[in-house]
């Protein structure tokens, strides 16, 4: 059904505005009158920008999200009534898309929602282990704290994003730089240089880059065509059931790579965990939480062992050593924790210090692709220099005989 914006004035004749979910315009008119408001103005509200490949809504960045958690924690420890805090919000809100969402999760708490359930109905803005943790903070009595912690789990991740996406800027743009060069000459010099030697015998490497220059110049629209189909396969192939292990599989196991975001994973899974067991959530509740946290399906499926070993009495760095996803120096500090009844301490300081060797891990990682996309590049651009000149000395060679 379309949500409405309205404008009322009560038995008072004060101005009251908000959202409402109706079936029409009328529908919506009746039920401001169920509530002894009179409609000043009642419109609907236009359709949230949604993808052009999925159709479904867009995302909202998360670091902005982040700022909602922090300000609506302050907010409530101020005293303010959570449905006051959602209204100032939304209307302070940094983005248009920020405060619809704010005013309908408003509404919904103000209908009888829990904060968890109304936060719930928009997953294109509130992760589904964000509304867990928030769902676990009202019910404990420490929402404040959860969304303190909140904010900042976000920002930390939203800071190791950030970092790998301006450590991969200048690889991407050396690939776009290389792969231009090596399209210009097979488009542009090669074929100027082939009809001087279609009179002679030319080197396999030679007439091997004179095909690839055909099939680049003569056939671009059926190569489109084939790597569309090979993307879309490809595609559905990784939406799939058999898919999604193969991908999860390629996550934890590619080389270089790989290692980084285990590492990633299991720090966010370690600070939600930890975050959980510090707020007083039983441990049990809190692996059910956290383990969506992990974003494998392999990890994910290590805690449900670990947790089931956990409800069976026995201590939690066994199952997860076990299981070999976790480093040997992880467990060994769990163990520790365990015993001095520390963990959601050491778990904390285990994300603190991973985050920072897994920063250390992706700047090395990047400066040893950097030469690697160097020496690629310069091997076919080398290549293709080979294969043109070996004919022309072939050519000259043979005019001094």
């Amino acid at each position: 059904m379309p949500t409405f914006v309205y404008k009322a004035r009560n038995q008072t004749g004060e101005s009251v505005s908000g959202t409402l979910v109706a079936e029409s315009t009328m529908a919506a008119a009746r039920m401001l009158d169920e509530r002894a408001l009179l409609p000043v103005e009642v419109e609907e509200l236009r359709e949230q920008a949604r993808s052009v490949f999925t159709g479904r809504a867009r995302r909202i960045n998360q670091s902005k999200i982040g700022v909602v958690y922090e300000q609506l924690s302050d907010l409530l420890r101020a005293g303010v009534p959570v449905l006051r805090a959602l209204s100032v919000l939304s209307k302070q809100a940094s983005s248009p898309a920020i405060g619809r969402v704010l005013r309908e999760v408003h509404d919904g708490v103000a209908g009888g929602d829990t904060l968890a359930d109304a936060m719930g109905k928009h997953p294109h803005a509130f992760m589904p282990l964000h509304v867990s943790m928030v769902r676990a903070g009202e019910k404990g009595g420490f929402l404040e704290d959860v969304l303190t912690r909140l904010s900042e789990f976000v920002a930390r991740q939203d800071a190791l994003k950030n970092k790998f996406i301006g450590s991969m800027i200048y690889p991407s743009i050396l690939l776009t730089a290389g792969i231009s060069a090596v399209l210009l000459l097979m488009l542009m010099v090669v074929p100027n240089i082939r009809t001087l030697l279609e009179s002679q015998q030319v080197p396999w490497v030679t007439q091997f880059v004179f095909t690839l220059s055909d099939v680049l110049g003569k056939y671009y629209f059926q190569l489109a065509i084939v790597l569309a189909v090979l993307g879309g396969a490809v595609a559905t192939f990784f939406s799939s059931a058999l898919g999604h292990d193969v991908w999860a599989k390629i996550q934890l196991k590619t080389p270089g790579i790989g290692r980084i975001y285990t590492m990633v994973s299991l720090c966010r899974f370690c600070r939600i965990f930890g975050t959980l067991l510090a707020n007083g959530i039983p441990i049990l509740n809190a692996l059910k939480i956290s383990r969506d946290s992990a974003g494998n399906k392999y990890l994910a499926e290590a805690i449900d062992k670990a947790a089931e070993a956990v409800n069976l009495g026995e201590q939690l760095s066994g199952p997860l050593a076990q299981s070999k996803v976790f480093p040997p120096a992880m467990i060994d500090m769990i163990a520790v924790a365990e015993e001095s009844n520390t963990l959601e301490k050491v778990l904390v300081e285990i994300a603190n210090t991973q985050e920072e060797r897994t920063g250390r891990q992706i700047e090395l990682f990047v400066r040893l692709l950097e030469p690697l996309m160097l020496l690629f590049m310069g091997v076919m651009v080398m290549t293709i220099a080979i294969a043109l000149l070996l004919p022309i000395m072939q050519l000259a060679t043979s005019g001094f005989q």
